[in-house]
């Protein structure tokens, strides 16, 4: 009998700060208790009966005397709080050392070693917004054809350019030789393709974003799974945090409905392995944004369409909801925050109503996946098959 593993990954839907959020600037943040709040209660009944409002308190969400699903929350080990060390630990890889930010801009040596690289010069160079720094030098990289450089509180290199200037396939050659560049004490997470298209005034990104992520540096789950013999379908943007490693299939996409939809029919055909979906908009559209009411809908949105993906579970299906950090949309920052993400487990034939606590690292979810899909362990984690069996 073949068994198979949903991951639905709600991304940047964290639940408190983790007592380190300080050193992080982040005291304080708690995405979804803060969200509730400002929205004046989230109406989530389907996420209710699976036990979220048993994890902590979530105005709306009550805590219920038997949940349906298993419920508990999960503290980063790793140093950092960005999507790569997020995803990496619930894979098995805990990071012993963060990867390098550049709160400022980037060193002016490295800058010139780009240049060189790519035969251009490069305009900007500083820790912004992107659609800020799209607004203000997207006139000046129109009139000159310099690609616009700069980074934010994650570590990025990120690269935005026109696509009437630079031709999309052109600016992926330009992030690929960034890539290249950027090792050694410049090894940030991701180096990020960001074209944007319309006149001064009214630029807009498009959805050609592309993320050149460094290769995990040992074994994951998914190339665990995947050397298994096992099916490893990877929805949203996971492949690019994996540098295209680990899986059999993937689907790419920015929006949660089209993810949804992109999970239901691959749950269609896929009857082994790992269905392992990302759902970034409330990150990437309304935590970066500070969008709270646009979270708040995300959210209820999502609970809404939760059942279809219940109702399609197998007897030896094994679904897990979760998130790889926080996105506090409340407070002032606009980055990803240093909190606890929230553990459920459900199944058909598995247990209700068991607190599996507070785990101490990401890596106890994946761990628990391959003891469950039997196949080799994780490099760290410890499994809490046995409390859900």
């Amino acid at each position: 009998m073949s068994s198979r593993v949903i991951i639905l990954l709600l991304d940047g839907v964290g639940c408190g700060e983790l007592p380190d959020a300080g050193q992080f600037m982040d005291s304080g943040s708690n995405t979804l208790g803060n969200l509730a709040k400002a929205a004046g209660g989230l109406s989530l009944p389907n996420l209710a009966k699976l036990g979220l409002g048993n994890i902590i308190s979530i105005q709306g969400v009550p805590a219920q005397t038997k949940p349906r699903a298993c419920f508990g929350k999960m503290a980063e080990s790793s140093p950092g709080k960005d999507s790569i060390t997020g995803h990496w630990e619930i894979t098995g890889l805990i990071l012993d050392q963060a990867f390098p930010l550049f709160p400022g801009s980037f060193p002016e040596e490295l800058i010139s070693r780009f240049e060189k690289a790519i035969g251009r010069k490069a305009i900007g160079n500083v820790a912004e917004s992107g659609t800020e720094i799209i607004k203000r030098l997207g006139e000046e990289h129109l009139r000159t054809g310099h690609p616009i450089v700069y980074t934010s509180a994650d570590s990025v290199f990120q690269v935005a350019c026109h696509e009437d200037v630079i031709p999309v396939q052109e600016l992926y050659h330009i992030c690929e030789t960034a890539r290249e560049i950027l090792t050694g004490k410049y090894r940030v997470g991701r180096v990020i393709a960001r074209p944007f298209i319309g006149k001064p005034g009214s630029f807009t990104r498009t959805p050609e974003r592309k993320d050149f992520s460094c290769p995990p540096p040992g074994p994951t789950l998914l190339d665990n799974i995947k050397a298994a013999g096992q099916s490893v379908v990877l929805i949203g943007k996971i492949d690019e945090l994996f540098a295209g490693r680990g899986f059999t299939d993937h689907y790419h996409s920015v929006n949660n409905q089209e993810c949804f939809d992109l999970t239901l029919e691959t749950m269609e055909h896929i009857t082994d392995g790992l269905v392992f979906t990302n759902l970034v908009q409330f990150d990437m559209d309304w935590g970066h944004r500070n969008d709270t009411q646009g979270f708040a809908q995300g959210l209820e949105e999502f609970d809404t369409r939760l059942p279809e993906i219940m109702n399609k579970l197998g007897k030896d299906d094994l679904l897990f909801i979760t998130a790889d950090h926080g996105n506090d949309p409340t407070t002032p920052s606009t980055d990803h925050s240093r909190e606890y993400v929230p553990l459920l487990a459900f199944g058909p034939r598995f247990r209700s109503g068991v607190d599996l606590g507070t785990r101490p690292t990401f890596a106890d979810l994946g761990q628990t996946i391959a003891e469950y899909l039997d196949v080799a362990p994780t490099r760290n984690g410890t499994s809490f098959l046995k409390d859900i069996r």
